[in-house]
């Protein structure tokens, strides 16, 4: 019956010796000394600084991006509001100073003069006022630009040019105005 038992791997003697043993590595754990453990809670106590100081400063970016934008919302809305509340002859006095201002090369107060005029455009002085103060443009090249004319059509002297240009009863510059022209005909 021995036999059998063997044949069949009932026989415990030869397995016994056979058997592998599987523990588990010991790890060992050393401890920290006081300085490591100093060292190591100061790099961690700076990276979370760090991160915290990262934090704060994208938020801080964050919070000056909306600002900006909320500011930027609030001026267009209150440019459009402004805008809206122009009355509609203030706009066309404007848009008529533009007009005299890029095709006649006049002067401020000259174009002014022609808005308010019973004889020109008859705006009321409100209107032509809100026309000045709202028109960009380029004064002394419109002062140039008139000096040119009179020098090509007129064969005006520089000081008949200069006259005119600053006449009250001519083109209405001013003296930086006409000698900025004269200086550059």
């Amino acid at each position: 019956m021995g036999a059998c038992t063997a044949a069949l791997g009932g026989d415990d003697s030869d397995t016994e010796d056979e058997k592998v043993e599987t523990t588990a590595p010991i790890v060992e754990e050393v401890e920290e000394t006081p300085e490591e453990k100093t060292t190591r809670e100061a790099k961690e106590a700076e990276k979370k600084a760090e991160s915290e100081q990262k934090a704060k400063e994208e938020a801080e970016v964050e919070a000056k991006a909306e600002e900006e934008r909320i500011a930027q919302e609030e001026a267009e809305a209150e440019a459009k509001e402004k805008e809206e509340s122009v009355p509609r002859e203030h706009k066309s006095a404007l848009k008529k100073a533009e007009s005299y201002a890029e095709t006649m090369h006049m002067s401020k107060v000259g174009i002014y003069d022609q808005l308010t005029s019973e004889y020109g455009e008859n705006f009321p002085p409100e209107a032509a006022q809100y026309a000045m103060d709202n028109i960009v443009f380029d004064w002394k090249e419109n002062a140039l630009k008139k000096a040119q004319s009179y020098a090509e059509t007129m064969n005006m002297s520089d000081s008949a040019i200069y006259e005119q240009l600053i006449s009250e009863y001519g083109e209405k510059f001013t003296p930086e105005e006409a000698q900025y022209a004269i200086d550059n005909l």
